[in-house]
């Protein structure tokens, strides 16, 4: 293994992906849930890839649509990923995802809880604390 380092700096976060089984359901719930809009899309022959941004920064959530993906789910196995959002109105985003009826857990103490996306990846809500 080489013995240079990556210098601090030297790279910033692109995107994240989740793949979905309903690219249309999925687009729904992060627009409905969290306020993401596509900024892009490419559509191939087997997949279609949309970039969702939030309109703050340059960070995307990719969603990756497989046209010949053959069972209703993907097997999230033990994977413990998560992807986290800030809200400044937890109160607010509490009482709209209770609504939705897409929490799947609160932790009091820590003032955050997760939502649950169409195809069980879990999005944790955290207060803004600056």
């Amino acid at each position: 293994m080489s013995q240079n380092t990556a210098k601090p700096g030297s790279f910033r976060f692109a995107h994240n992906n989740l793949n979905v089984t309903d690219l249309d359901k999925s687009l729904a719930f992060y627009r409905d849930a969290l306020g993401l809009v596509p900024v892009s899309r490419h559509d191939a022959e087997n997949f279609t890839l949309v970039f969702l941004g939030d309109g703050t920064d340059g960070h995307k959530l990719e969603l990756t649509w497989l046209r010949d993906f053959d069972k209703d789910q993907y097997d999230l196995g033990d994977n413990e990923m998560h992807l986290a959002f800030v809200t400044k109105d937890m109160d607010a985003a509490r009482a709209m995802h209770r609504e939705m009826d897409c929490i799947c857990f609160e932790n009091e103490a820590m003032g955050i809880y997760f939502i649950e996306d169409p195809d069980g990846y879990w999005l944790e809500i955290v207060p803004d604390r600056s």
